[in-house]
């Protein structure tokens, strides 16, 4: 069991780490929620691998663990200032403040909108699964989606910064 579990650590560990960051947009909450996950389902790993997509299942709960820690009061999510305009070009300097920018209104986000948009666009994911993963029905993955994407939209509109969407 303990071979098992570290060759999965060893060889998916970044990727779930990268995910993790992605979902929180914090390096050490992204550590926090892989270290506190995998610790968890240790455990149970031999049940874990009898399923089909054992890094299914650890994703889900990243995921959930996320979710959860929205009731945690240690847990505070910075403030950015504010970005600044965006160069005129497609520079280094422009993707930077582009990146900054949609990490910033992903912040802005609450904790279910960013996870649907982050399995959406980041994993890539149907709304069939992102509904199975968050345990609720498409048409809620669908509605949180938009709402996100519609409050997304609009800060930007506030701010005067310009997309295609």
């Amino acid at each position: 069991m303990t071979t098992d579990f570290d060759d999965f650590v060893h060889g998916r560990g970044r990727a779930l780490l990268k995910f993790a960051y992605v979902l929180s947009g914090d390096a050490h909450l992204a550590e926090d929620l892989v270290q506190e996950v995998l610790a968890r389902l240790h455990r149970r790993w031999d049940r874990i691998t009898a399923m089909d997509n054992a890094e299914a299942y650890v994703r889900t709960a990243i995921v959930r663990q996320f979710l959860s820690w929205r009731r945690r009061r240690a847990y505070r999510e910075a403030v950015l200032a504010e970005v600044p305009e965006p160069a005129g070009s497609d520079a280094p300097e422009q993707r930077l403040l582009a990146r900054d920018q949609m990490w910033q209104l992903l912040r802005g986000l609450p904790r279910a909108q960013r996870a649907v948009l982050v399995l959406r666009f980041y994993c890539d994911l149907p709304d069939e699964e992102i509904a199975a993963l968050l345990g609720v029905g498409r048409s809620t993955v669908r509605s949180q989606a938009t709402r996100a994407l519609d409050r997304m939209r609009t800060i930007m509109s506030e701010r005067g910064a310009h997309g295609d969407g």
